[in-house]
């Protein structure tokens, strides 16, 4: 019987694939929760005078950390589960500020894939992931190279 939820095997990413995850909206609550599980209590995510009076950003300023967090919960449901095996490096750049209220999703395409050489039931797969807002505006870029299950060898 077939198991739905799974993710893409190394033998799905291939080179130029491209597909995206639906959106998700940040909330107040998202923001508080995030910097106080992770300690990141600057004034610009927790001090609402701050943020009126002498920020440059205004709304409710989401830490692009929580962008990231919320991008990959986002890809682990629609293309990880069961599948990946390692979270291997990445290049990251933040284009522009998200606030609360904002609805993000991700834009992804697979750059590179290789078959490992050192476990071959396995392949290496860097993507392009591109976070984009409700009005089609970058707001994070990052370029994660991850080691996914294969459902082979390869030798077959």
């Amino acid at each position: 019987m077939e198991t739905l939820g799974l993710g893409l095997f190394f033998e799905d990413a291939t080179v130029g694939r491209q597909f995206k995850t639906i959106g998700r909206t940040i909330t107040e609550a998202d923001i508080i929760n995030f910097v106080t599980c992770t300690g990141m209590t600057e004034v610009l995510f927790v001090n609402y005078e701050f943020q009126e009076e002498e920020s440059v950003l205004k709304g409710r300023v989401v830490p692009g950390a929580l962008v990231y967090c919320f991008m990959e919960g986002l890809l682990v449901q629609c293309s990880m589960q069961h599948t990946g095996f390692a979270f291997l490096e990445m290049e990251y750049k933040v284009h522009g500020p998200t606030v609360a209220g904002d609805t993000l999703h991700c834009e992804v395409e697979v750059l590179e894939a290789r078959r490992s050489k050192s476990r071959p039931h396995t392949g290496i797969v860097k993507t392009r992931n591109r976070v984009l807002n409700q009005r089609g505006e970058l707001v994070l870029e990052y370029t994660p190279t991850r080691m996914v299950h294969a459902r082979t060898d390869g030798t077959h």
